[in-house]
């Protein structure tokens, strides 16, 4: 595989109405030496503008894709412009730009076609979260688990390295349900013989506003996201040849 550097990997950030964090973002990402790309998905404030000024390339959507549609449109940018990975990270400044380099260091070393970093698999970390989310993230890990056959400790991570040929199946088809674009890609990609590798990368905390879903109702979008999974019913992955080198 291509050894993966700052020039041959983009940076992707799907943006909804993240007018007082992006510009933080952007500037973290810029002056670590990546090219950043924000994906603009319909924002109604002045994400677009500041982005812009910040330094970013910018991609406005007509309407709002949600964060797979999103994605996809930057995962198709990258493959027109020449990159060789994606690395996603949010909008609201939880993904520590100093991580970057962590994914791609193991994605040299382990020749994974998708690094996902992981808010768990540092013993020291910890998180309150509430029962229900810890059933559903239970659920998801193992699912994860066994169809990664490797351990995955964070199944909804969306801070992830995602290389060519990988890449190049998600810039034609990419669930935009939710945890489709987290749970979903990651579940069908060891499915289908990627190889998946986590590593270890503490999230910041969200610096302005909060998660839309409730504990309650977020389990029970868990369950939703296991049975599309299992169904396929979603989002289909070609299985990757075995046959050829890396």
């Amino acid at each position: 595989m291509t050894q993966l550097t700052e020039s041959n990997v983009l940076i992707v950030i799907p943006a909804l109405n993240e007018e007082r964090s992006i510009s933080s973002v952007v500037s973290a990402v810029k002056s670590a030496g990546y090219e950043v790309l924000v994906v603009d998905d319909g924002s109604s404030d002045e994400t677009y503008s500041i982005a812009k000024r910040s330094g970013a390339l910018v991609m406005e959507l007509s309407m709002n894709l949600g964060v797979g549609g999103a994605l996809q449109s930057g995962f198709a940018y990258a493959i027109e412009n020449g990159f060789e990975a994606v690395i996603q990270i949010d909008g609201d400044g939880q993904h520590p730009s100093a991580e970057i380099a962590r994914l791609i260091d193991a994605a040299n070393k382990s020749n994974a076609d998708m690094v996902t970093g992981s808010r768990f698999l540092d013993a020291s970390t910890s998180m309150d979260v509430s029962m229900p989310r810890r059933l559903g993230m239970h659920l998801l890990r193992s699912v994860a688990t066994r169809s990664c056959k490797t351990t995955i400790t964070d199944a909804s991570s969306g801070f992830r390295l995602i290389r060519r040929p990988l890449l190049t199946e998600f810039a034609k088809s990419f669930p935009s349900h939710y945890l489709g674009d987290t749970f979903e890609a990651l579940v069908i990609s060891g499915r289908r013989n990627y190889k998946v590798v986590e590593v270890p990368a503490p999230f910041s905390n969200r610096e302005f506003g909060q998660s839309s879903s409730s504990s309650w109702w977020s389990l029970l979008l868990v369950f939703r996201a296991l049975v599309v999974t299992a169904l396929g019913l979603h989002f289909q992955l070609p299985e990757k040849s075995l046959n050829k080198a890396d």
